[in-house]
């Protein structure tokens, strides 16, 4: 994507410089956010066991990205939460449907994670 002045992104040191942004949002979830400490937890758990249960790359790749889709989705609810509250935490229809559709966004990744993992390993004990 071309930034302001209609350039693309170009060298080492915007890499390095968006890389620098992403490791402070990380930092930021981590330290604010304990839904997120929560699932990244969890996925220190579900992790190895993506990578031991399942059968093919495919499998595994199904396994772990549903779990990592959870986190990314958490990050983008936590960002809206973060908006809504900078603009103050008085009570307000939209912002109260924004926050809740976020948090919907978290659950149903939550579901795919479950469906995801069912139909990769109930097959094989069934």
């Amino acid at each position: 994507m071309a930034d302001e002045t209609g350039h693309w992104p170009r060298g080492p040191a915007r890499m390095l410089k968006a890389t620098v942004w992403s490791c402070q949002g990380l930092r930021a979830a981590w330290l604010h956010e304990s839904s997120f400490r929560l699932e990244v937890c969890l996925l220190a758990v579900l992790a190895p066991l993506a990578l031991w249960l399942g059968g093919t790359g495919v499998e595994r790749a199904l396994l772990l990205g549903s779990c990592l889709l959870v986190l990314v989705v958490e990050l983008l609810n936590s960002a809206i939460e973060a908006v809504i509250e900078r603009y103050g935490a008085e009570h307000h229809e939209l912002a109260g449907r924004a926050k809740d559709m976020g948090s919907a966004a978290v659950f149903v990744t939550m579901i795919n994670v479950v469906a995801v993992w069912a139909l990769v390993l109930l097959p094989r004990w069934l």
